[in-house]
């Protein structure tokens, strides 16, 4: 029994130089330290492609990615081996927003300095730079005031769209360009789009009631806040 313990514990010195202890905290502050950046990914999101389990990804992410990084140690071997595991994975899903892009590298280094048992730099790292982008956010740094506009409207066969726009237009807008026009029915209908730039005064409403009145009352729609969200 006592030759089998020592070759079982002969055994265990192959997998590393680290312990129970180590695995154990590496795991948890990993965790926790992406619990902190998957919060932050959520609170400072903005428009409607917000997704849970891209949340859930950077935690995940950033735990694997602590393990990981506790297996190579400083075994140049195993870097290469797991290098060449991992490059038979093919990941298909695209990034919506560039800023998840900057989340992912911030859960990936957070697991990796925890991984290589740096954990007061994880930490500090994680915290600090959390801190940093609620920040960012609650200033709302960098912010531009958008008042591009995009207008769809529909008028009868017979009428013309630029005639009859232009008025409202320089009343209105500050710009204004025709993107792109379609028939929409058998009887000539045709569906215009314009991009819009509204004067600092002037509505959403006000520019749709205008239009209204030069259209027969057809269906007039006015995109806002385009550059923000997914279309």
């Amino acid at each position: 029994m006592d030759e089998f313990l020592k070759e079982l514990a002969r055994f265990g010195d192959l997998s590393g130089r680290f312990t129970a202890f180590d695995v154990g905290a590496v795991l948890l502050l990993s965790f926790v330290l992406n619990l902190v950046v998957a919060w932050t990914y959520r609170r400072t999101h903005k428009g409607i492609s917000y997704s849970q389990s891209f949340a859930h990804t950077l935690i995940i992410l950033g735990t694997v990615v602590g393990l990981v990084m506790l297996v190579i140690g400083s075994d140049i071997a195993r870097a290469f081996a797991l290098v060449g595991a991992l490059s038979i994975i093919r990941f298909r899903n695209a990034v919506k927003e560039s800023r998840d892009v900057a989340f992912l590298f911030l859960a990936m280094a957070v697991g990796m300095a925890c991984g290589t048992r740096f954990y007061l730099l994880g930490a500090f790292s994680a915290i600090v730079i959390s801190a940093i982008i609620l920040a960012m956010h609650k200033l709302d740094l960098f912010a531009m005031e958008f008042r591009e506009r995009i207008l769809r409207a529909r008028f009868p066969a017979a009428a013309d769209p630029d005639a009859l726009l232009a008025p409202i237009f320089e009343r209105l807008a500050d710009a204004a360009a025709l993107v792109s026009v379609e028939t929409v029915s058998a009887d000539g209908t045709r569906e215009v789009v314009y991009t819009v730039r509204l004067m600092r005064k002037t509505r959403e409403e006000d520019l749709m009631d205008e239009v209204r009145k030069v259209n027969g009352g057809q269906k007039v729609t006015v995109v806002t806040g385009f550059q923000e969200i997914d279309l």
